[in-house]
């Protein structure tokens, strides 16, 4: 079935005076998309438009990404403050959030503290917490500031890819050949924010559930069967904290799932008609 929706760019100003700019589309309970490391509004987009059918979705640039601004210094806390502002202004006051990959992190930080969430979606937070892989270097943070600091964005980007993600070396080197690479490179000063709000969640010791011991609201943690082993043992991990909490196991999915098959579980949890 066709569906014809409006979305219109907007911003709002966050406590600390920076602008985020964001999309809204729909109608219905509110419904804010938090995106992962390098993402941007647009990466939301197919997602947004399955939901728009039943909630009025909320699509944004993370701060220092697209459209968005920037404060001088990063700090947690500033992203979750610009969840603040959307749930206060497009959101009508009280939003749900899905989060994906460190998208999900940040997502569970703001509703734990204390942001108006009624029910939370996280997909494949990107918790080390085994030895199925290397954890994160202790300097990873300090690594990719130093890189952008100097400008050298692409080796920044790079070394999230190989490092954090696990590409093989052959791979991102004919990455950085693709025209998308241009637009990894933008906001490569922000995969230390990402950094940042994983904390020390990547270092391959067990996950520090007490983090986020003040959410009580309904929690739905998925994960794809077919991606990095990490990726699930991390999410039951999760899924673990509490009885507000409740794995999803998405047969056949990865990382990089499918609008098509999340759009349904949201609907499903977020309390609307099956997305279609």
């Amino acid at each position: 079935m066709s569906r014809t929706v409006d979305n219109t760019v907007d911003k709002v100003v966050s406590a600390d005076g920076t602008a985020i700019a964001y999309e809204k589309q729909g109608t219905g309970p509110s419904v804010v998309l938090v995106g992962g490391a390098l993402m941007t509004r647009g990466a939301s987009a197919e997602l947004a438009a399955l939901l728009a059918g039943h909630f009025t979705v909320i699509t944004y640039d993370r701060r220092g990404r697209g459209d968005s601004g920037d404060g001088p210094a990063y700090e947690v806390r500033r992203e979750t403050e610009d969840i603040d502002a959307l749930i206060e202004g497009p959101g009508g006051g009280s939003a749900m959030l899905f989060g994906m990959s460190s998208g999900a992190v940040l997502a569970l930080e703001a509703t734990a503290r204390g942001s108006a969430v009624p029910r939370l979606a996280l997909y494949e937070p990107p918790f080390v917490t085994d030895d199925s892989r290397p954890p994160l270097p202790a300097d990873y943070v300090a690594h990719l500031t130093e890189l952008t600091g100097r400008g050298a964005s692409g080796d920044a980007v790079e070394y999230f890819m190989s490092v954090a993600v696990g590409v093989p070396g052959e791979v991102v080197a004919g990455m950085r050949q693709a025209p998308f690479w241009t637009d990894l490179e933008a906001v490569a000063h922000t995969l230390s924010y990402d950094g940042r709000v994983m904390g020390d969640t990547m270092s391959g010791r067990p996950l520090p559930v007490e983090r986020w011991a003040s959410v009580t609201v309904p929690v739905l943690v998925g994960s794809g069967d077919m991606g990095a082993p990490h990726m699930l043992t991390g999410a039951r991990e999760l899924a673990a904290a509490g009885d507000n909490f409740t794995l999803q196991v998405f047969p056949g999915a990865e990382h990089d799932i499918s609008p098509q098959a999340m759009a349904p579980a949201l609907a499903a949890f977020f309390g609307g008609a099956q997305a279609r």
